[in-house]
């Protein structure tokens, strides 16, 4: 897992957040900019940091990374309202996923989150794979747009380009 959180989250959504940058389209820029280093800290966090944290205090630890990076979320968010429907969807359900996360590994111990018994988190993983689906949705209509030079799955954009 953390191989894909280095690569494919890390690497290269931070490699597409600066094409995006580069071609003046600045929300998706610093959305995959961010989404970027937020598996890249991910990767660090869990690679080098966490096992320097003593064990009853690593769901603290984890919470409040994930916390940090639910206030980019929000802000995304906000900023998201002129952009489109799936969109606007995607970011809204993953405010609910990092802050159930969040929420539920703030308060627990190492050996607590390793007994699978957090609704939170149970929850925050259900509701990830709607945020997943939804982002994958728009992969596939934005991806089918540029290749038939139409709309082929709605997106229902909220703003003239």
């Amino acid at each position: 897992m953390f191989g894909v959180a280095l690569m494919f989250g890390g690497l290269t959504q931070l490699i597409a957040g600066i094409i995006q940058l580069r071609t003046g389209n600045t929300f998706a820029g610093v959305l995959f900019s961010g989404f970027g280093a937020f598996w890249l800290s991910l990767f660090a966090l869990a690679q080098w940091f966490l096992k320097e944290i003593p064990a009853t205090q690593v769901g603290h630890a984890f919470g409040l990374f994930l916390y940090a990076f639910g206030i980019f979320i929000v802000i995304m968010f906000a900023t998201s309202l002129r952009t489109n429907a799936v969109v606007v969807l995607a970011l809204g359900i993953l405010i609910g996923t990092v802050f159930c996360l969040a929420a539920g590994n703030y308060g627990a111990t190492l050996k607590e989150l390793a007994g699978h018994g957090n609704t939170l988190i149970h929850w925050g993983g259900y509701t990830g794979l709607a945020a997943a689906a939804c982002a994958f949705y728009l992969a596939l209509a934005e991806l089918c747009e540029s290749s038939y030079g139409r709309a082929v799955f709605p997106i229902w954009r909220l703003a003239a380009h």
